[in-house]
């Protein structure tokens, strides 16, 4: 489970790219469209959603890559790893790829996302799967499951 107290620390593949969150994530994901399988050379992507105010890079100068669109997805400039993404008209949020992060056992995908483009044999635990996007108007019902069974029981 995530611990709202925790910092997780985060680093590309060769160390020059270094960036810590704070709390616990949002949401976690998987996401099964053809363009994270492209630039993640895997079925799928992994990522946590944090505010971007419980976000920093602390180390080195990320670039953007992949499309160059209005989504900016950021990589080490050096080792090209795929460190986090910030999303098209969500300035307040950034998702970082989970296996990015240090201790991330307990970042499991909570909702796989463009199941119609997946590999028929790629396979997630995600509680929640979308053929797509979920509708914004699901988000505020799903951070909110997400959160409750993230939070350690009080007993």
């Amino acid at each position: 489970m995530t611990d709202q107290n925790a910092v997780r620390d985060g680093e590309c593949r060769c160390g020059q790219v270094r960036f810590r969150v704070s709390g616990a994530p949002l949401v976690t994901m998987a996401c099964h469209c053809t363009g994270c399988q492209r630039m993640t050379a895997s079925a799928f992507s992994l990522s946590a959603l944090y505010p971007s105010h419980r976000f920093e890079v602390v180390e080195g100068e990320p670039v953007i890559g992949g499309l160059h669109g209005a989504t900016r997805h950021f990589f080490c400039p050096h080792c090209m790893s795929w460190l986090f993404t910030c999303p098209e008209g969500l300035d307040d949020f950034v998702n970082v790829r989970s296996t990015m992060l240090e201790n991330v056992n307990d970042l499991a995908p909570f909702m796989e996302t463009y199941t119609r483009e997946a590999l028929p044999w790629a396979k997630t635990s995600a509680v929640h799967s979308f053929e797509g996007l979920p509708p914004m108007e699901l988000y505020p019902e799903l951070l909110a499951e997400f959160a409750r069974a993230s939070s350690p029981s009080r007993e």
